[in-house]
Order: structure tokens, then sequence, then C-alpha cells
């Protein structure tokens, strides 16, 4: 049985006297407003009463009864009983079976609260980010966002900051986004970028394809850019793990919304890994068409 919640902060509370019966000529119950004071969250509050209320029938206009009015907001009224009424020797109508309610209190707000938002455990990337483990800054500017790096590019060590900011690229909120994919691009715009970058692609290779796996469309083409910056340093070392990237690639090319930016992307990729790429991006995307005569 289930009640409305009530905005009010006092209710009236109706009861018979205990010597009142059906055949005394008082039958008219007896009315005392009772102001209530919201309870503490978590505790007991049995006892407390609602109000008996009339209920009017839509057909004939008449009385056809009363009903509970509800406790306090935040709590909801629970019980069993027969609500039945009959008329009595004078022609007036009072209660012949009690209805036995008690109200139910909300929760504490230790365990629950409509407002407070829920806890979570911050990310590998961006608690990294928060404690400085990437020597670099968002600097907003007016039109568009840069980064600003500490130190220079050329100094900066590729393990295993290149595999953090790949892993950055899962974020989905601001600032992450941006200092991952900005930082992964700007990082392999490195002179030597490609003699640092080869020995980690067996380490960078799953958090690549765990970025084109991510069920967010933003994601999935951050890795896809990824992928192909990643392609135009290393080159043909790409073609020995090309064939664990491409399934996702495959999965992504029956969405039209991906068909066109997925098939330019195999064919840089093609164009960057060589002939023998072809053969390994068949092998996954047989509808393929190579750049190659």
């Amino acid at each position: 049985m289930t009640f409305p919640l009530h905005a009010a902060a006092s209710y009236s509370r109706t009861s018979l006297p205990p010597s009142q019966s059906e055949g005394s000529s008082a039958h008219s119950p007896s009315t005392a407003h009772v102001p209530l004071a919201p309870p503490a969250p978590g505790s007991s509050c049995r006892g407390m009463l609602g109000s008996w209320r009339p209920v009017v029938s839509s057909a004939t206009g008449r009385k056809r009864g009363r009903s509970w009015g509800c406790p306090l907001p935040g709590h909801g009224w629970a019980g069993s009983g027969i609500g039945a009424l009959k008329r009595g020797d004078s022609g007036k109508r009072k209660i012949a079976a009690a209805l036995f309610l008690y109200p139910i209190c909300a929760p504490a707000e230790s365990s629950f609260s409509g407002f407070a938002a829920p806890s979570r455990t911050p990310s590998a990337f961006a608690a990294t980010y928060a404690k400085g483990g990437i020597p670099c800054r968002l600097m907003h500017g007016s039109v568009k966002h840069r980064l600003h790096w500490e130190c220079p590019l050329e100094t900066v060590p590729f393990d295993p900051l290149l595999i953090t900011l790949a892993e950055g690229l899962r974020e989905t909120k601001h600032p992450y986004t941006f200092v991952s994919k900005e930082g992964f691009k700007e990082l392999l715009l490195v002179e030597d970028a490609a003699e640092k970058a080869i020995p980690l692609l067996p380490r960078l290779v799953p958090v690549l394809k765990a970025a084109l796996a991510h069920s967010d469309d933003e994601v999935f083409e951050r890795g896809l850019d990824a992928l192909v910056q990643l392609s135009a340093v290393v080159g043909p070392s790409l073609n020995d793990h090309l064939k664990h990237l491409l399934t996702n690639l495959s999965r992504r090319l029956m969405d039209k919304k991906f068909k066109e930016k997925i098939t330019i992307a195999l064919q840089k990729l093609e164009q960057y890994g060589g002939k023998a790429s072809v053969t390994i991006i068949k092998s996954k995307i047989p509808t393929y068409c190579s750049v190659f005569p």
C-alpha cells in the first residue's frame, strides 16, 4: 500500500476515546492537532500518526469512507488492517475496524543521500596528472587551448610517458581528454621519436586496442587518430602488431558515421606500413581496397 509524500510539517491525528462504543451517542471522533518535528534520519518513528480524511465518490458525490493522510516528507506509511465503515444507530458513520499503520523512515544519511555525488576513485591517468607525473600543463587560450611543457620535449623520456598518455585517451572528462590527445601527438613529433617509440610497441599496442574497443565514440576517434600518428612514426614496425588492432576497426566499419574515417585510416596504415600491410589488413577486413595499383 503506497501513499504519496505530503509537504506539510504538522498533521491532525484522529482517535476514538477508549470509552466510546458502537452504541454510544458520541459518534464523532475527536481530533487533535499534533505538530510533528522531522525525526533524525534512520531513527525509528513508530507511533507517529497521520490524519483521517474523507473520500468522496466521483460518481455520486457522496462520502464513501476515509483515508489516511501522509507522514512527514521523506517518509512513508506501511501496514495492514481493515478500514471498513458502517452506519450506527444515529445514522452517522463510525469506525468498525481499525487500520493499523506505522510510518517508515527514510534511511540514514550515511547510507543514502539524494543530493550527494557518488564518490569515484580517480583513474590512473588523472591521479598521475594531479601528482605532476606528466610534465605539462594546460594553457587556456581565447580561441584554443595548448600544452605548456615544463622541459624540452627532446629530453622527455618516452618510457613510461608515451604509454601513460595513450592510457589517457580513454578519459572522458576535461582536461584529461585534451592533455592525453595533444600530449601523445606532440611527443611523437620529436625528431628521434621513432627510435624511442619502436621498443615500446609491445606495451603500447594493447593500450591503443583498449581505446579502440571503448564504447564511447569520442574515445574511439581519439584512439584511431593516435594509431595513425603512431603508424606515421614507426612505419612498417607496426605491421607485426597490426592484426591485434584491426578487429575493433572492422566492427566499427559497419557504422555509417565511422565508415569513411576508418577507410581513410586504413589507407594511411597501408601507406606507412608498405605493401606488406595489405595482406594483414585484408585478412581482417576482406572488403578493403588497396591504394596501391
